[in-house]
């Protein structure tokens, strides 16, 4: 690992956007926004650049990654659609959608991105300077959050350079992004089953399917299977305080994630209170939501004590990162 690299740091723009094509067709590694969290990109068809965002994040490469392009026809090169893929991909994107779809047969994925799976996870974002940078690079980029494998996911340039510099070429820095959870992850496999809950509520994607959505196998989340899809591991998200969930009381010297304004006893004891937000609002929670417990994390808090969230919405998600975010540390 080539820690100790140069990392440059450039506003979003033209120059930004030639800068970074040129860093992912040598190799390199360029973290960028997207509308849901900063991804680190790598050529999607460079096993040499995909070890090495692998070795950068320290995430394990049986993780599978998601290939981010700038539109369907790029998306049908590397997947094979059936009729429910190609209605979600019409009505989501570009947007916070994941499929996981079949791979077409002389798809240019690598297979270290898809973790030796015969299927692949695609998804065109929607802001404009992570498509820009697709329309310059013209061809796949493998783009995971971009953060220390495990650790809370970067909604900023400052966040991704907390974790990752040293380690990769080049952010481009476009301000805090919009959603602040990441995509929602959708299976067209047999049945359209849930994978990830993320960005797109559940129920609009239902709406258009005209059916629910399967659950994933019981099975399917631990620390040594293979996931099915990225965002899977049973631990993640984590920030290095225990975190401590649907709390109604706080113990003495807890940081509080709090949720609306809500009472809740002992608050007068906290270290340090957050909000996701007051108005108790499921979108302005979720874009606050990394952020705040990076910011309650750095404060040295042993314990984060959470609010109960509705699991409704946006909520799903937001309860999603934190069941993970949890797991080891309860």
């Amino acid at each position: 690992m080539n820690v100790g690299l140069k990392t440059q740091i450039l506003p979003a723009g033209e120059a930004a956007v030639a800068a970074a094509a040129r860093a992912l067709s040598k190799g390199g590694l360029v973290a960028f926004p997207t509308e849901t969290v900063y991804g680190l990109g790598a050529d999607a068809t460079n096993p040499a650049a995909i070890a090495r965002l692998y070795q950068a994040k320290g995430r394990p490469a049986f993780n599978p990654l998601i290939a981010h392009v700038g539109d369907l026809a790029a998306a049908r090169q590397i997947a094979r659609f059936d009729a429910a893929a190609t209605a979600l991909a019409e009505a989501f994107w570009p947007g916070p959608l994941t499929l996981v779809l079949p791979k077409t047969e002389g798809c240019a994925v690598a297979d270290l991105a898809t973790a030796g799976l015969d299927t692949v996870a695609v998804r065109i974002p929607a802001h404009p300077v992570a498509r820009d940078i697709l329309r310059e690079f013209g061809g796949p980029v493998v783009a995971p959050s971009a953060n220390i494998s495990g650790h809370v996911s970067p909604t900023t340039a400052a966040h991704v350079q907390s974790d990752l510099a040293g380690r990769i070429d080049l952010i481009v820095d476009a301000g805090a992004v919009e959603v602040g959870v990441e995509s929602t992850i959708v299976g067209c496999l047999d049945a359209p089953m849930l994978l990830r809950p993320g960005g797109l509520p559940r129920a609009e994607i239902e709406r258009v399917l005209g059916r629910a959505l399967v659950q994933p196998p019981a099975d399917t989340e631990s620390e040594s299977g293979q996931p099915l899809a990225p965002g899977m591991l049973a631990s993640h998200y984590a920030p290095r305080a225990r975190v401590r969930l649907n709390a109604v009381a706080l113990e003495p010297g807890e940081a509080l994630l709090a949720f609306g304004l809500g009472a809740i006893s002992g608050i007068d004891a906290a270290s340090h209170v957050m909000n996701l937000s007051e108005r108790g609002d499921l979108d302005e929670a979720a874009a606050n939501l990394f952020g705040h417990l990076r910011a309650l994390d750095s404060k040295g808090a042993r314990t984060i004590a959470v609010m109960p969230i509705p699991d409704e919405g946006l909520g799903e998600a937001i309860n999603d990162r934190l069941r993970r975010a949890a797991v080891g540390r309860e």
